[in-house]
């Protein structure tokens, strides 16, 4: 098991990394639990991404700066895909009023890289920029039947964490139903992240048919219906694919 890292860059971005998706805000004692970090360490850390607005600070408490959102701003990759999937998006949220997201794979997470909703889209807990299990969401079912396939095993052999009544944690369960998105094209989530929230979604490749992202519609579990709403998804997917294969973009997270 490895120690906390010891360079102060690497413990600096150790403290940014400590936020996750629902997190507003921590304490430097949340801070210091999530680290592993001394308190003296996190302490003044903290205070040098405060100077630099990595951090801000507010009621005694630790948010991310602006800093970042103007860094993230300034990635070509992640803007460049972005900008290609928004006007399909945009087209799905006008025929649905649900919540669209287009996501990429993150390792174990699904990451979303832009939400478009409205006044009559259920409030959901997704945002730009967070990540949520692969084996529990839509986009991530997408990755897990259609991507790399020794991803499925890593998940399995990581445990499949219960989040709902409904989530599958048995592996056989999952595969069964990954099996099923490869056939039809298309992932689902039966409330398996959050009570009362349902998601469909397709597989967006690129000009050698890889998986490079997901296009999914999230809503109102009772009101959502998945296999009347997948054709759609599915069509805005293969149309984004096709303008990719011919103005590729890579995914955002090669590090290559």
């Amino acid at each position: 098991m490895t120690g906390p890292p010891k360079s102060v860059l690497a413990r600096g971005l150790t403290l940014l990394d400590a936020f996750s998706s629902a997190d507003t805000t921590l304490s430097l004692a949340e801070l210091t639990a999530r680290t592993g970090l001394p308190k003296p360490t996190v302490h003044r850390l903290a205070a040098e991404l405060v100077g630099w607005g990595g951090l801000e600070r507010t009621d005694g408490r630790y948010r991310l700066g602006m800093k970042l959102f103007e860094l993230g701003q300034r990635v070509p990759r992640r803007r460049d895909l972005r900008e290609a999937a928004l006007p399909y998006l945009e087209d799905l949220y006008e025929a649905t009023h649900e919540n669209i997201h287009l996501a990429v794979q993150d390792g174990p997470h699904t990451l979303f890289l832009e939400k478009v909703s409205g006044r009559r889209s259920m409030p959901i807990e997704s945002q730009v920029g967070g990540k949520l299990p692969l084996h529990c969401t839509a986009t991530g079912k997408v990755f897990l039947a259609l991507g790399a396939p020794d991803w499925f095993r890593r998940v399995a052999v990581g445990g499949l964490a219960r989040w709902t009544p409904r989530t599958i944690v048995a592996p056989g369960r999952l595969r069964q139903e990954l099996a099923r998105a490869a056939v039809s094209g298309y992932g689902v989530n039966h409330e398996e992240y959050e009570v009362g929230v349902s998601a469909v979604a397709a597989p967006v490749f690129d000009a050698r048919r890889r998986v490079l992202a997901a296009l999914s519609i999230t809503g109102n579990a009772a009101k959502l219906d998945l296999d009347r709403l997948a054709p759609a998804v599915r069509t805005a997917a293969l149309a984004l694919s096709r303008e990719l294969a011919l103005a590729p973009v890579r995914n955002p997270l090669d590090r290559g």
